[in-house]
């Protein structure tokens, strides 16, 4: 492919313009999504790298500056001490060396900061680069332009970044583009020569109708969004956010829990950072209709409850709690994943956000979403929620027994099981609580029954129900094998034969205690690792209380034994989530231990030699590099000997026909450049003109003899191989 000639004019100029800005609008959202800092060093290589395109600098040395640009910002950002010391030369090979082989093991976390912007900063090498090819070569920018709009769309309906004037700009900029090359790429076919009268002519109606498009866009009124936000939706069928895919999914928060069952895989990926005064679940959601395979919501919608900052969150009360202790606290929240929901504390009183939004609460689940002043579902960076925090009186809870009468409603909802459950899960709650006359005693013998009984947790061989297989009698009776959702349901299913009121609800556990930031607060990360689901009974005088029946966890709820009672204090010791059993230590010396260490050996030696002689590797490293870039810039005089050299022994008609392609590229390098649409003899008759001779019409009609008839004969043969090399030869500059 002939590459065009770059015109260093002011249209050009305004190309490259236009190609950067096209860029600055993919860089625009990474410092707001992501926690990428500086970015105006990224700015400024694509700046720099255009700019080295526009002024045609040779590839070699436009490499050359690009790749120490690179180092001297990875040095800004990362590095100690001076850049010019080269000190920092040995740590950033290591640092190379060691994120390579988190690649080769898939360990992507592990990937350094270092080593991202150094990935990152390739990108930008990539994308200028293709920036600079479909302008000047292809004269075509549809392709970026339309993936520019496609990336912008996509971040302003899946995450919070408001892309309105982003899009506004990357319509100006891409017709504007369009219109341009469209325009060159006419004067170039027709070979007409441009003026400044003919691109008046063109670009004049172009700025209108773009300014006219635009203007009207901004000016005529917006119709409401008639489709659904699709980000729940699409999470709700998504295989990792525990949807009905197939396969294993991944572990996180996800809406839709109507086929529950089957293994999956841990994400540490970190999804909010906590301050709190004590620790507590973080609920999202709660769930009341068991179909047997699952959990889906009511089918009764009350709609949503509208409310601000100043207002109490209006969760309904079933009942007033005048029996229990309460301690108001609260705790704040860095939302990382940037989650349009509010994970609260049970008991949740207000809540406040940074930026200021509203709220609005599903009543029917009691979850509640963020918004802004008009009514678009906006995540909140930052919130505070005021809670609280309740110690239970276990005389009022066990004051409810078998007898105790609720309202129909109530009961209707909260006691719902579907016709299909087998009768022997009915009997085994039965037998779990027969010797207790009282709900608490029941809920507790519930919730330790899971303790004991043969009941393993376990994440990856955990069964899928058949068609004709409940999902809680599958776990309690056959497989006994399962994580938070097979216990949760399984108990709200018992307890619910029992006719007590319970519904199930997911979040997140309290998440990894991080350090204490004083005056008795605690701060924590909370990862998917952390999504969690356990389960509430309702009790009269006293309302929803959590219980928790997954191996390893803990809730945390603080109970006062105000009477005397046999009932045992909970378990608070229990650490949050299971622990891996250590493995054995394998202390059998195998080959593949030998060959490990030798190769860490050979490893060890090899990073110990460069830290003695990083400087002349250095030194070295550039001098190999100026004498390449050198090589390149005197190509001209060594290079056509090369081809001689090369061409030399050649006998056979392939090599005639590689070397007469060698001479035209040759040629093209040494200034006689072929036309587009110029036929072979027309070249050689101007190839000839140039040089006051004849040879390249002579070589060139036996290169069409050989191409009609397939071989030239040795005598033919020698003399076209004099022919050639006597052209070359005129091509040493």
């Amino acid at each position: 492919m002939r590459v065009r000639d770059v015109k260093r004019d002011l249209t050009t100029l305004i190309l490259y313009a236009i190609g950067f800005f096209l860029l600055w609008e993919w860089l625009r959202p990474v410092e707001q999504l992501t926690d990428t800092s500086n970015i105006w060093l990224f700015i400024t290589f694509v700046v720099l790298a255009l700019l080295l395109a526009f002024l045609g600098t040779p590839i070699v040395l436009s490499g050359l500056i690009k790749t120490v640009f690179i180092l001297y910002a990875l040095h800004f950002l990362y590095g100690e001490g001076s850049f010019l010391f080269l000190t920092w030369a040995g740590p950033f090979a290591e640092d190379i060396f060691n994120n390579f082989g988190s690649i080769i093991n898939r360990d992507w976390s592990s990937l350094s900061n270092h080593f991202r912007s150094l990935l990152f900063f390739v990108l930008l090498w990539l994308m200028t680069y293709l920036v600079h090819y479909w302008l000047m070569n292809r004269r075509q920018i549809f392709i970026f332009f339309f993936m520019t709009m496609i990336y912008i769309t996509v971040l302003d309906t899946f995450t919070p970044y408001e892309a309105d004037m982003a899009i506004v700009r990357t319509i100006i900029l891409g017709f504007a583009a369009m219109g341009m090359l469209t325009y060159y790429r006419y004067l170039e076919k027709e070979g007409v020569k441009a003026s400044l009268h003919f691109s008046r002519k063109w670009m004049l109606p172009l700025a209108v109708m773009i300014a006219l498009s635009v203007g009207v866009g901004l000016a005529a009124p917006k119709a409401e969004p008639i489709w659904p936000d699709p980000v729940p939706f699409i999470q709700s069928y998504s295989e990792d956010s525990g949807g009905p895919g197939t396969g294993i999914k991944k572990i996180g928060y996800g809406e839709n829990d109507s086929q529950l069952g089957g293994p999956f895989i841990g994400d540490d990926t970190l999804v909010m950072r906590t301050e709190t005064q004590s620790r507590h679940y973080w609920k999202i959601e709660s769930k009341d209709i068991y179909t047997g395979k699952g959990w889906v919501r009511s089918e009764e919608d009350e709609g949503e409850i509208f409310f601000t900052a100043d207002e109490t969150v209006p969760i309904p009360e079933l009942t007033e709690d005048v029996t229990s202790e309460k301690t108001e606290r609260t705790s704040s929240v860095l939302n990382v994943m940037n989650y349009d929901h509010i994970a609260y504390p049970l008991g949740v009183q207000s809540i406040s956000t940074e930026p200021e939004l509203s709220y609005t609460l599903d009543s029917e689940i009691e979850k509640i979403r963020t918004q802004n002043q008009v009514g678009r579902s906006t995540p909140a960076a930052e919130y505070e929620v005021t809670y609280q925090s309740s110690q239970y009186s276990v005389t009022t809870l066990q004051a409810a027994n078998r007898e105790t009468v609720l309202p129909d409603e109530l009961m209707e909802r909260y006691t719902q099981l579907p016709e299909s459950l087998p009768q022997r899960v009915r009997d085994l709650a039965l037998e779990i609580t027969q010797d207790e006359d009282n709900w608490f005693d029941m809920a507790r013998e519930l919730e330790s029954y899971f303790n004991s009984s043969g009941f393993t947790y376990d994440q990856q061989n955990v069964a899928i129900p058949d068609e004709d297989e409940d999902y809680v009698d599958q776990f309690l009776f056959d497989t006994k094998i399962g994580y938070c959702d097979n216990f949760s349901t399984a108990m709200v299913v018992l307890a619910r034969s029992l006719d007590m009121p319970a519904r199930w609800v997911k979040g997140f556990t309290e998440g990894d205690y991080i350090e204490s930031s004083g005056s008795g607060v605690s701060v924590y990360e909370v990862t998917n690792n952390n999504a969690h689901s356990w389960v509430e009974i309702f009790f009269p005088e006293v309302g929803w209380v959590p219980f928790e029946p997954t191996q390893g966890f803990t809730n945390n709820v603080q109970y006062n034994f105000d009477a005397d009672t046999d009932t045992p204090l909970p378990q608070t010791e229990t650490p949050d989530q299971p622990e891996t059993p250590e493995l054995e230590e394998d202390v059998t010396e195998t080959a593949s231990g030998s060959e490990e260490s030798s190769v860490t050996a050979i490893w060890n030696s090899f990073k110990g030699f460069v830290d003695r002689h990083t400087l002349w590797i250095i030194l070295g490293a550039l001098l190999i590099a100026a004498a390449v870039v050198l090589l390149y810039l005197k190509r001209g005089r060594w290079l056509p000997r090369y081809y001689v050299w090369k061409m030399k022994n050649s006998s056979s008609n392939q090599d005639f026909t590689k070397a007469y392609f060698i001479l035209l590229k040759e040629l093209e390098r040494y200034g006689l450049k072929r036309k587009d649409g110029q036929t072979l003899r027309d070249y050689a008759a101007y190839i000839d003109h140039f040089f006051s001779s004849k040879e390249m019409g002579e070589l060139t009609s036996k290169y069409e003899l050989l191409l009609y008839r397939g071989k030239l004969d040795e005598d033919s043969f020698i003399e076209t191989k004099q022919l050639w090399e006597n052209l070359i030869k005129k091509t040493i500059a």
